[in-house]
């Protein structure tokens, strides 16, 4: 600790912390609390916000740090730029457990709020007790400063008041209002960390940074609970969480912490598993539950180290330390035992499958993957059915190259040909599988047949794996015709764009969900891999993954001819085999009481009223859940925990369990400053997809314009001075300025937007998209990425600490554009290289290798490095931009010439969501009409 002050600065007051047996130091102005002592400046050591240590950040890796820290990373320098933080303080970190047998926080006074009441110490030497043997600093030992006896605390009613706010001696949101109609949106904005989760001191038996959820993993559309259900109407907010259970691990970070020893604590009433936000009683032998107050006793063996067979510190124990934590699971947690994991490939061979490239495509790449398929445990098991209006199932004999092939062309009452080695273990019956997928496309070259049996080849594939579970992978380019799921093509140019265009997005046949639920109570997920030149009905297929937690990827218009769209697929599916799944799982999520989850968005099955039922979750699949305020809040924060038992792919049953805690507040103008805007506009995007398939597209696009200017006018008549009346202005906090842009953006995605040239293919799957994607790669999709290429800064493209540095982004309109330009628009899944009519010859010399912008051809391309530094730059900004971000997604890239083929050009200038579009407004006027109807409404 760094040498306490002679005397305090101006507007700090000292108190005698008897928990901790250390003074806390306030700011009394604000309320703020720490426990270093105050500098004079508000910046007290370089680089560092008030309250937090140097020692406070050193060792975390940059995902690690608070939300003021992250600020000053991403703007450089050692203060915030002004508004970085949404006019959040400094976090003040949990205080640090004093060293001895078993601290046990709350311990002296069992009711969570009475430890904020308990007064000073007595009779403690000077330079001794508070400062861990320090000298005390003048302010303390001076007459002035009257130590306050020990004090019993007051029953728990008489605490209420003092946690009226925020809980005491926490700094409450400071809000700040932005005028949208002259704050134009900058990109940058989308990079800040959401608002700090404030905590109430003492909420957190932890001082570990990562006692709370990462954003990454869970993150709440309110980052500050309203304690009724009327404060939350009051604000037109919705309250909800989006989760990220299984999200992919960048390089260099940390591994979910395991807890092996199959000690699980758990609430013996709500079922709540122990996590940092509970309280140890009775000496630490009994624990009480954060979530709905009841006391258990602290299992037998939870003090005990199994693996060194002697007495274990508790206070290093990862489900007291990280919010994020694995428990292996014992016995009682499996209804069978751990099934190994099971992949069963439908190759649809019809004649435009084979023609297409797809099939050879396919094939090489599942046998290039076949090492990267999950089978740490050897037990992993393949199968391979192909199908055109008959079932061609092969027979592999392990430790042979011998396959044999059987027909099954009774397809009204599927039937496996033979009970034994359709399914196979990878490891062996290898030599059997690489010969059959490398004849597989020679086996079919010549195939004339156009029709598609894919509803009975999933029968066949649900047959022989049902009794295990796993994943159906699926890879068709042929509409379903014949058999059980057989469609037409309803596509009708007509009705685009019309009120009936909703019904093209349901489901044309009840055969998919049916089987999808049958699937999902046998454990099996189905991936649906679509490739068509024509109509393939993207809407109702999806409704297989969308039922059984698995994915769906569609590939229009797909020619293996073309090498990028072979290199596109080829990536993705390679992605998909290698990434590990969680298996045969369910979740769950539980909140404190007066908090009911109501509904639930993404792929999954909603087995009971909150159970969901996933067979084969796979990475970065993002959920989002409704909550709801059923009665009164009385705490000073909530707990929401989500837990998700499943098997892993190496046959180990574990519970991933994820906890998120967040402060309470009953003053609206902190539930406004609490908003996180990506997390909210995340939330809308489910709704608004729901909404069309419930309604119509109009309802959708009205649903979320309408929530938007409730939620202006909530925030102008309470927090504004115009209140009631009209307004040149148009209001909303500082941290939600971006929502108007990002509802904007979802209005104009494919997936929602007014128009009568969307296929609806393409629009179902951009639906497909909206529901399924965590927060990281939906924003961009949302508001892409802008970056002008030809006067980028030298640095641009070069690599720095975080690897490849991005030029600066530029708001998305085409005033930006200049003629003589080159300019990159992306979305996470399409990049786009915009070139300038008057582009020299030297610029498309040094990119293109051409001579001149007059011969560039426009197009899907492949973007050679050359041998100079600028094509270099550019090449490795591309592939920056399509590593990033997590996910399997391989973005196209596009040549776009300003006077080129005008669907290509609209197309990329459709992405540059601040410009009028077709009947879609500019930003200005999509604003303008905000303020029209605001001052109407209030």
């Amino acid at each position: 600790m760094a040498a306490p002050a002679e005397q305090l600065p101006p507007g700090w007051a000292a108190e005698w912390d008897a928990t901790h047996q250390r003074y806390l130091f306030i700011e009394t102005n604000t309320g703020h609390t720490q426990w270093e002592p105050p500098a004079a400046s508000p910046v007290g050591l370089e680089g560092q916000a008030p309250g937090v240590t140097p020692q406070a950040h050193a060792g975390h890796t940059r995902r690690r740090q608070y939300a003021a820290g992250e600020t000053q990373v991403y703007y450089g320098g050692d203060g915030a730029a002004p508004g970085a933080s949404y006019g959040a303080a400094a976090p003040g970190l949990q205080p640090q457990q004093p060293q001895g047998p078993l601290f046990t926080p709350g311990l002296a006074v069992e009711n969570q709020f009475a430890a904020q009441q308990a007064a000073a110490q007595p009779g403690v030497a000077p330079g001794q007790g508070g400062y861990y043997g320090q000298p005390e600093p003048e302010y303390i030992n001076g007459p002035a400063f009257d130590r306050p006896q020990y004090a019993q605390p007051g029953p728990v009613d008489a605490l209420a008041n003092q946690f009226g706010q925020m809980g005491m001696g926490q700094k409450q949101f400071q809000l700040y209002t932005t005028n949208l109609l002259t704050s134009p949106p900058d990109p940058r904005d989308l990079h800040r960390p959401p608002p700090e989760i404030r905590l109430p001191p003492n909420s957190c038996i932890s001082p570990s940074p990562n006692a709370n959820a990462d954003p990454s993993y869970c993150r709440s559309t309110l980052n500050a609970i309203p304690t009724t259900s009327s404060l939350l109407s009051k604000s037109k907010l919705p309250l909800a969480l989006v989760l990220t259970p299984y999200r992919t691990l960048d390089e260099g970070e940390e591994q979910v912490p395991l807890v092996t020893d199959t000690v699980i604590a758990r609430c013996r009433r709500c079922r709540t598993y122990i996590n940092p936000y509970v309280q140890f009683i009775d000496g630490g032998n009994r624990w009480r539950c954060c979530m709905c107050n009841m006391t258990n006793e602290v299992p037998q063996l939870f003090d005990w180290d199994q693996v060194r067979n002697q007495p274990g510190d508790r206070w290093a124990r990862a489900e007291l330390n990280s919010s994020v934590v694995e428990f292996v699971a014992p016995t009682e947690y499996m209804v069978r035992p751990p099934q190994p994991a099971v992949y069963v490939f439908l190759i649809d061979v019809s004649h435009t499958a084979v023609q297409s490239g797809m099939v050879a495509t396919a094939t090489r790449t599942i046998l290039e993957n076949l090492d990267r398929l999950p089978d740490e445990d050897g037990r992993t098991k393949v199968a391979i059915i192909c199908y055109d209006v008959s079932l061609y199932f092969f027979s592999m004999t392990p430790g042979s190259t011998e396959t044999s092939m059987l027909v099954v062309s009774d397809i009204e009452d599927v039937f496996l040909p033979k009970p034994n080695d359709l399914l196979v273990n990878i490891g062996e019956a290898r030599a059997s599988l690489e010969a059959l997928l490398g004849r597989i496309g020679d086996m079919f070259q010549d195939n004339s047949i156009l029709g598609s049996a894919m509803g009975p080849a999933l029968q066949a594939g649900f047959k022989l794996m049902s009794p295990i579970g796993g994943k159906i992978i699926v890879l068709s380019s042929t509409l379903p015709s014949v058999g059980a799921g057989a469609l037409k093509n309803r596509e009708d140019p007509k009705i685009l764009g019309t009120a009936k265009e909703s019904g093209l997005l349901q489901a044309a046949s009840p055969f998919y969900k049916t089987f999808a639920i049958e699937c999902s109570r046998t454990q099996v997920s189905v991936d649906m891999f679509l490739f068509s030149a024509a109509y393939q009905d993207v809407a109702t297929l999806a409704c297989l993954p969308h039922y059984t937690s698995g994915q769906t990827y569609y590939y229009p218009a797909f020619n293996a001819g073309r090498t990028e769209d072979a290199i596109k697929f080829a990536h993705e599916f390679g992605k998909v085999l290698a990434q590990p799944i969680m298996l045969e799982a369910v979740m769950r999520v539980r909140a404190s009481r007066g908090l009911r989850m109501a509904s639930f968005h993404g792929n999954f099955f909603v087995r009971s009223t909150d159970l969901l039922a996933m067979p084969a979750v796979p990475q970065d699949q993002s959920y989002a859940i409704e909550v709801q305020i059923e009665e009164a809040i009385t705490t000073p924060f909530v707990v929401f925990q989500t837990a998700v038992l499943h098997t892993t792919c190496f046959g180990e049953r574990r519970i991933r369990v994820i906890t998120l805690a967040l402060p309470t507040t009953t003053n609206l103008s902190e539930v406004f400053a609490s908003v996180d805007q990506v997390a909210l506009v995340t939330f809308l995007a489910n709704k608004a997809v729901e909404r069309s398939l419930t309604h119509k597209l109009e309802d959708a696009r009205e649903y979320i314009v309408q929530k938007l200017v409730d939620i202006l006018v909530s925030y102008k008549t309470s927090m504004t001075s115009s209140g009631a009346g009209a307004s040149a202005q148009l209001a909303i906090s500082d941290n939600m300025k971006m929502l108007p842009v990002l509802v904007l953006g979802l209005l104009k995605n494919v997936g929602i937007r007014q128009s009568a040239q969307i296929p609806p293919d393409i629009r179902a799957y951009s639906q497909a998209l909206l529901t399924s994607m965590p927060s990281q790669l939906l924003i961009p999709y949302l508001y892409p990425s802008f970056y002008s290429l030809h006067n980028m800064p030298d640095d641009a493209g070069t690599i720095g600490e975080h690897g490849v540095i991005l030029p600066p982004a530029l708001p998305l309109t085409s005033e930006r554009l200049e003629r003589h330009g080159l300019y990159l628009i992306e979305d996470g899944q399409t990049i786009f290289l915009w070139v300038g009519r008057d582009a020299v010859p030297q610029l498309v010399m040094d990119v293109f290798d051409l001579p001149s912008y007059e011969v560039l051809r426009g197009g899907k391309t492949t973007l050679r490095v050359l041998d100079n530094p600028f094509s270099q730059r550019i090449n490795a900004i591309i592939q920056k931009i399509r590593e990033m971000r997590r996910g399997v997604y391989y973005p196209h890239l596009y040549i776009v010439k300003e006077d080129g083929e005008p669907p290509l050009r609209l197309w990329a200038l459709s992405m540059l969501i601040q410009d009028r579009a077709d009947m879609l407004p500019s930003y200005q006027q999509f604003i303008s009409t905000l303020k029209d109807k605001v001052n109407i409404a209030g």
